[in-house]
């Protein structure tokens, strides 16, 4: 027992333990461990005040239209309400104070103000040696006062809300605005339109107005990772200063979405079919991104066209999602095997269809080849398009007559399912960019009912989903009848695909109801 607490560990050595021992404090006498200036904490502290000459009231200028607030000389940065952020820079206007006056900074928090107060304070704990090289801690709070001034943007758009220096005009050249819908989408989840101080809801498009070009130009380059684009640029000259050569300019860029939107049918110009390796020339449109991609529904060869090449030899759809015709399926007859393309599945399969609109009127049944056999079934409804009454005026096609079946099919169709559930909200919901409306040049209802349609194809096709940002309907209720009347063959959007809409303002209800 001895040799335990005694010998020193693998050593042999009698090892005797240290004890602290304690002394008076010389001012008022109590006990205290021994330090340099043989004073205790509080006598310490009433005799030197490290904190004398530390700046404790301090200006931030802010912007309240912008919420951001002033880097001296010009510079303004956007921060938000007990950041990490912004108690950075807080805490750098006092990194020159704490230098000069040899203190170091151990901690820094923030101390929760009214949001109208415009005052923010932050605690902060630093140390410096004082009396015989003790060193001392101490906190204090510093003040921040918000002055309230407006950023050069804003006050220029306040004076004057038309006076943008960069437009850029998105125009489609198609009778629907479902490119619109999906790429409004894209916008709000990466926050490409953030700096745009005004958009515009057009007839074949959307303006996007902006105080600074190169926003202008970082919006047009968001624009062509997502859709085959092309664009150019103009500028007109505003104002100019011969003094000092300054010139003022208001520039537009023009940016024009290709025609060729996802569903369409498309009839290949010769060239254009060759230097895809002899595709089709009859292709169905399956995705749109910066590319297009294409797919021969007969043979289910498939390729990309980029935006250089579409725009090289540019060309029209046959037809568009706008001429699909219901067919009832009669017959399915499975001739390959599955194939997965581009993380969707297709299977080549021999059908007997009929259009809904013959019922009762004549017995034309059709024989065709689709690429939808993995999903349809005997008295199943799909979406086509109708070649065998459809009157096109597509040279090329006339080439291919007799050789082009009466109707290629695109999707299968739930329309007849979806009128059990017509009039119920939908589980989730999307946000939308805040555009002026021009009422009088837009159809109100016509847009409505290609948006419902747009919400359809969401539902349908996951690939759409995958980029966008889906949020939960509060106001939706499930009910079990529906759960079971419905079924699992409506599509639907799933529960973890949904995001919580975040609503400050009623985060904060809730705590002040609690609170009461």
């Amino acid at each position: 027992m001895f040799s335990s607490s005694g010998m020193a560990d693998g050593s042999g050595m009698f090892k005797v333990h240290q004890t602290i021992g304690s002394v008076l404090c010389c001012k008022c006498g109590i006990p205290m461990q021994p330090n340099a200036a043989n004073m205790c904490v509080k006598c310490l502290s009433s005799e030197v005040d490290i904190t004398e000459g530390l700046l404790k009231r301090l200006v931030l200028v802010h912007c309240p239209e912008c919420e951001s607030y002033l880097q001296p000389p010009r510079s303004w940065v956007k921060l938000q309400l007990e950041s990490k952020e912004l108690l950075t820079f807080c805490l750098k206007k006092l990194q020159k104070n704490f230098n000069s006056s040899k203190v170091r900074l151990v901690h820094a928090e923030f101390i929760w103000t009214e949001p109208h107060s415009r005052r923010v304070k932050v605690k902060v704990k630093v140390q410096k040696e004082v009396i015989n090289g003790a060193i001392l801690e101490q906190s204090y709070t510093v003040e921040y006062v918000q002055q309230e001034h407006m950023c050069e943007s804003c006050s220029r758009v306040q004076a004057n809300p038309d006076q943008w220096v960069a437009a850029v005009q998105l125009r489609q050249h198609v009778s629907h605005r479902r490119t619109f819908f999906y790429l409004e989408q894209l916008i709000l989840k990466h926050g490409a339109a953030a700096s745009a101080i005004r958009i515009k809801q057009m007839e074949q498009g959307i303006d996007f107005f902006f105080s600074n070009r190169s926003h202008a130009v970082k919006f047009v380059e968001f624009v062509g990772k997502v859709a085959p684009v092309r664009s150019r640029s103009d500028k007109q000259l505003v104002s100019h200063d011969p003094k000092s050569n300054n010139y003022n300019y208001k520039y537009t860029f023009s940016v024009e979405i290709s025609s060729i939107c996802r569903e369409d049918l498309i009839c290949l110009p010769p060239k254009v079919a060759v230097s895809l390796g002899n595709i089709g020339p009859i292709v169905i449109c399956t995705k749109v991104t910066n590319s297009i991609a294409l797919l021969d529904p007969f043979t289910l060869r498939h390729c990309f066209l980029d935006a250089d090449q579409y725009w090289r030899t540019s060309f029209k759809s046959l037809l568009t999602s706008r001429q699909l015709v219901e067919y009832i399926v009669l017959d399915v007859e499975v001739v390959s095997s599955e194939v997965t393309i581009g993380g969707t599945k297709y299977l080549l399969a021999d059908a007997q269809v009929a259009r809904v609109s013959d019922f009762g009127k004549n017995d034309t049944i059709f024989n065709i080849r689709t690429h939808l056999g993995h999903l349809l079934n005997p008295g199943d409804y799909a979406l086509g398009y109708d070649l065998y009454g459809a009157n096109s005026n597509d040279m090329e096609l006339d080439k291919f007559k007799g050789h082009i079946p009466e109707a290629i099919l695109i999707k299968k169709s739930y329309e007849e399912k979806r009128q059990k559930k017509r009039g119920k909200p939908r589980s989730w919901k999307l946000k939308s960019l805040e555009m002026e409306v021009d009422d009088r040049r837009l159809d109100q209802d016509k847009m409505g009912s290609e948006y419902e349609q747009f919400l359809k194809d969401l539902e349908e096709n996951p690939d759409m989903r995958f980029n966008i940002s889906l949020y939960r309907n509060k106001e939706y209720q499930p009910s079990e009848m529906a759960s079971v009347t419905d079924g699992d063959e409506l599509p639907s959007v799933p529960l973890d695909e949904l995001l919580a809409d975040l609503d400050l303002s009623e985060d904060e209800d809730e705590e002040d109801n609690m609170t009461e």
